[in-house]
């Protein structure tokens, strides 16, 4: 077995690696970059090596430094985690001649399958269903246009040294193609150091779904069964699951049969994933092969039990599996949900700055028999970067049948804290509660479908509504009665609390009443109905569970003013509870308006402007590229909403803009 291991990546995927390494009594090695050295990883290895600045094309992804950094520390292996180096042959190549162990496949398998274009012929001459495209390489968009053309538009243009939805785009016309094709050469070059692109049929209505194999260095393969992929944004993974809610055992055997099949044509070692699209008949079309540890592994691990990262150090070391295809059962449920740091509000786009607050759900085995776990790189007081990937953790739970697998996702979800910048957790909450994914009903296009005009927040139905209303009389409660209790005042002076009380909820005014009941607090509402609320919740705290009518909740807790800001299952609202006299009062108060920046184009993310479309005096039209700003590895067009005259260009490419700075005003 290896004495150090040098883990070539960061974040997350460092800080899981290191954990699998120390229980296999394991020293580790951390590299970091200038933006990453005060990292979670840094903070867990044995051992840190500094690598280089922030940006990933002069740190990790520079074989040379990491090769100094094995010699500087005597690493006898390097796990390569995902991005990055994982799937560069070079790299592993390079580690060969230094005698250092790859803990991945095989040189010829990562050439053969971790080209995209590549592993299309080579799945094509096993006579493995492949989508229809051209593999060749494309030398420039007028070819791209006329190759998109020729195989019918909708296309998918993608990069050969692709992953993780960078250098990805979807072009339904010339226009699109062309400009796709340059979007995604760029992204493949800055991300992969390889701007190789290849395009084929996109086909619509798919499910994405993928295989897990394992195969060791003498010539066993087995699969762990299939993870469903098929939310996603941007060709991003959102959420994942396994099993998956569509297949059955014939088509899972058929499968994993194919994907072991196609391993072994390689002679693949290792964990690696054959990714393949599903249409609603259950026919499957080869994707790709990812020769490397997925994202996503943390889903097949809950269901069989297999710690993926052990097995590829085990199989790195030379030992045999130790599990036949007959041994891997699945087992239950499990479902991962990606933290983002993207503002959902703002169409997704990245966020940065510090972790003002971090308090993830507690992990491990919960009390109804469900299991927690969350993989991170972060903690609390820690920055986000705009250098990288703009994941903040991956959150899942286990349970034994799918609804309970969700429901522990929600409540999960719900107790997660993240403050100080934008982030996801109230779409993944939305994501849980919509009906068309709790009923299974996915495909790639879900939340573009369901969410078209972008996500503007969960409103609040009817039960909702009561329930958070009841709470918000709950905390105002004992807000006021903790204030009366305030040693010193006059004697026969102390301010008696009311009962009855307005609350100003998602712009109805709600009129409750009030009274504790034994241990309990009891909301009447006007037509009758009650709700008893109980709870520990304190003033100050940020975050507490309540038991409404005997379920369960946790609602996040923030003092804004004289008002509560409540959220829950994705509901975020700003609650007033005030007297009766008071809330008529306020409703005479004008509404102060926002600025209006209609004749402005602002950053909508902090970012890099890449480019400049127009100068001053152009006329542009609507949906006219306008400029371009780069954030966390991934270019956004920006584009004019109307047709205006460009007054004032307020900055020149290279600019580094924080949110809604000002880029250009029109006429």
């Amino acid at each position: 077995m290896f004495k150090k291991i040098l883990i070539a990546n960061r974040g997350e995927i460092a800080c899981r690696v290191i954990r699998t390494a120390k229980k296999l009594g394991i020293k580790t090695v951390a590299v970091y970059s200038d933006a990453d050295r005060d990292a979670l990883h840094v903070k867990q290895a044995d051992e840190a090596v500094h690598i280089g600045p922030a940006p990933s094309s002069q740190s990790y992804i520079v074989i040379e430094k990491i090769i100094d950094a094995i010699r500087q520390t005597g690493a006898d292996a390097v796990h390569p985690g995902y991005g990055f180096l994982s799937e560069n042959s070079k790299f592993a190549e390079a580690l060969e001649k230094e005698g250092v162990t790859f803990i991945g496949p095989p040189v010829r398998a990562i050439e053969a399958m971790g080209d995209k274009i590549t592993s299309k012929k080579l799945a094509a001459e096993a006579k493995v269903n492949t989508v229809p495209g051209h593999m060749g390489l494309i030398e420039d968009a007028d070819e791209a246009v006329r190759i998109a053309s020729s195989i019918g538009y909708p296309v998918m243009i993608k990069a050969s040294a692709g992953g993780g939805g960078k250098g990805m785009r979807i072009a339904w016309n010339d226009e699109e193609a062309r400009e796709g094709f340059q979007s995604s050469k760029n992204e493949a070059k800055s991300s992969f150091g390889d701007d190789r692109i290849f395009i084929e049929k996109f086909v619509t209505q798919p499910r994405h779904i993928e295989i897990q194999v394992l195969g060791d260095k003498h010539g066993n393969v087995i699969y762990l069964g299939e993870r469903e992929c098929s939310i996603q944004r941007r060709n991003q993974k959102v959420v994942e699951e396994a099993p998956s809610p569509f297949l059955d055992a014939a088509t899972r055997k058929a499968m994993g049969e194919q994907a072991v099949a196609l391993a072994k044509a390689v002679g693949y070692h290792s964990a690696g994933t054959v990714e393949f699209i599903v249409d609603g008949n259950r026919n499957f079309y080869f994707l790709e092969m990812n020769t490397r540890l997925q994202v996503e592994h943390p889903v097949t691990e809950l269901i069989t039990g297999i710690d993926l990262v052990e097995e590829m150090i085990r199989v790195a070391a030379g030992e045999k599996l130790k599990l036949g295809q007959d041994d891997v059962k699945l087992n239950g449920w499990a479902i991962e949900s990606r933290l983002y740091a993207e503002d959902p509000y703002r169409n997704f786009l990245p966020s940065i700055g510090r972790l003002t607050r971090y308090r993830p759900p507690e992990e491990g085995a919960q009390d109804d028999g469900t299991i927690i776990r969350n993989d991170t790189g972060v903690f609390e007081g820690g920055e986000i970067s705009m250098y990288y990937d703009p994941m903040i953790a991956k959150l899942c739970t286990w349970a034994p049948t799918r609804d309970k697998a969700v429901a522990a996702m929600s409540q999960a979800l719900d107790d997660f804290e993240v403050e100080g910048i934008g982030h996801n957790l109230p779409f993944l909450s939305a994501v849980m509660e919509h009906p068309r994914f709790r009923e299974g009903r996915l495909t790639t296009a879900f939340i573009a479908e369901e969410w078209p005009e972008g996500f503007a927040g969960v409103q609040p139905d009817a039960e909702a509504s009561r329930v958070l209303t009841a709470v918000a009389a709950f905390i105002n409660f004992r807000s006021q009665r903790r204030a009366v209790l305030i040693s010193g005042t006059l004697a026969n002076h102390a301010r008696k609390v009311g009962h009855e009380w307005m609350v100003s909820f998602a712009g109805q005014w709600i009129p409750v009443t009030i009274k504790d009941d034994a241990s309990r607090t009891v909301v009447s509402f006007e037509d009758g109905e009650t709700l008893a609320v109980t709870s520990d919740w304190l003033p100050g705290r940020t975050h507490a569970h309540f038991l409404v009518n005997g379920r369960r909740i946790g609602v996040k807790v923030q003092a804004v003013n004289s008002a509560f800001r409540l959220r829950w299952r994705g509901i975020d609202e700003k609650v007033h509870v005030r007297t009766p006299r008071v809330a008529e009062l306020a409703r005479l108060m004008p509404v102060k308006l926002p600025p209006d920046t209609s004749k402005m184009l602002l950053c909508p993310m902090p970012g890099v402007i890449t480019s400049i479309a127009v100068k001053e005096g152009d006329e542009v039209q609507e949906g006219q590229a306008l400029a371009t700003v780069e954030a966390m590895k991934m270019e956004n067009v920006l584009r004019a909403e109307r047709r205006g005259i460009v007054k004032k260009i307020a900055v020149e490419p290279g600019a580094s803009l924080a949110v809604d700075e000002l880029i250009m005003e029109f006429e």
